[in-house]
Parts: structure tokens; sequence; C-alpha cells
């Protein structure tokens, strides 16, 4: 049965989500602060976590960066008021699978956490490879796990997926819109960086600490996982 942790730090809207959660099978646990949606975050195996943003003791951005340096790779989805596009990049970039700007209907938050399950649920077809190298890169789909040489790259569930996305097409440019699509399953404003912002985080995990560098940016164009000359 799906598991959910839901902080959000006004009761009404707290419980309105969690019932009509509840009504779709899912259990939900509730915490009402910071604090305490970041100790269950760490203890407790969820399969989604739904994060306001502005909440007492500690925001959701904080919340999630500790969890992350605590190798928590749980999914979340923000809750917010705020909806400058600064913010949702920087959701975004922190690992969040999706962000979800206040008021908005339930079917919207559960039709995006739908999203996120099949997502994260959904495994690779057994006809398919599961598995995926591109010199000493090493991306095994089914384990969720990639290294480089002997080292584990540690990644947030977005930047795993924009390099399962990346090496299953290895030497095939991505142009910036698909990436878009097939990561993030939404098109994004022209203005907004997120890709861009995304590539250059799992650049810093991926290439920086090596001397071949897999990763490549076709100006223009998009990016292309591969090895050059």
């Amino acid at each position: 049965m799906t598991k959910i942790l839901l902080v959000e730090d006004q009761p009404t809207a707290a419980a309105y989500l969690a019932k009509g959660l509840n009504e779709e099978g899912m259990v939900v646990d509730v915490a009402h602060d910071g604090p305490d949606g970041l100790h269950l975050l760490l203890t407790v195996h969820y399969d989604l976590a739904i994060l306001d943003v502005m909440l007492p003791g500690l925001d959701g951005w904080t919340i999630l960066e500790t969890a992350r340096r605590a190798r928590r790779q749980t999914p979340v989805l923000f809750l917010t008021a705020r909806d400058a596009i600064e913010d949702r990049v920087r959701g975004l970039e922190l690992g969040a699978e999706d962000y979800l700007v206040k008021p908005f209907a339930f079917s919207e938050l559960l039709a995006r956490v739908r999203v996120i399950l099949r997502r994260n649920e959904r495994a690779p077809a057994m006809s398919e490879p599961t598995v995926f190298e591109l010199a000493d890169l090493r991306v095994d789909l089914l384990k969720h796990r990639a290294t480089r040489g002997p080292d584990r790259l540690e990644l947030t569930p977005k930047e795993f997926a924009l390099l399962s996305l990346l090496v299953r097409r290895s030497g095939e440019v991505q142009s910036r819109t698909l990436i878009a699509d097939q990561v993030w399953d939404m098109n994004f404003e022209s203005d907004t960086n997120v890709v861009e912002v995304a590539i250059r985080r799992l650049r810093t995990k991926l290439d920086d600490p090596y001397p071949v560098k897999l990763l490549h940016t076709v100006r223009g164009v998009g990016y292309v996982l591969e090895v050059r000359d």
C-alpha cells in the first residue's frame, strides 16, 4: 500500500488532503511543523513526501536538503503559495519531483501524486536492457544505481531519471524540450532554466571529478552523453 508523508502546518488543509488521499487507498502520516516532518522523513520509508515550503521550525527547502544529505531519496512534491519561477527552479534543483502552487484543486494534486508514483514504480520491460555502460560509467535501472569506476554516484531521483534518459540514448542529442517532457512530464516556459540547472548539477557529480567527460552540450540543440576524442 502506498505510504505518503504530508507536512502541512495548516490543520484544516492537512486534514482535507489526508482524508482525500486516504479515500484513494493511500496511508498518510501528517506532520504540522518542519522538525517533526524531517524526523519522519529520515526514519520512516515513504513512497512520496508532500512538503509545504513555509513551515514552523524548518522550511521545506531545508527539510529536503537535509534529507538528501542523509541520502534519503524519497520523492518530494512541494506545495507552496510562492509561484515565482526562481522558487520553482529552486525546488526542482534541490531534487523535488514536482511543485504545486496554492490554491489548487485536490484533483490536480492527486493527478500529480499518481504521475510521481507511476514514474518511480515503473520498471523497464524485461525485453529491454536494464544496465547501460559507457566508458567507466555503469547505470543499473532496476537497482537505481549509477557508478563511475569504483565510485557510486549519489544522485537525486530527478538526477537519476535525467542520467537514465541520456544513457539510454547515448550518442543521440536530446533537446531541452524533450528532456523537460520526459523527465518532468511537463512543458516549461521558455525563460525557465530548470533543464540547464539540472544538467549542471548532474555534471558536477558525473563529470567534474573525472578526467574523461561524458556529458556534452551541443549549442542551440541540446545535450548528449558520449565519449569524445
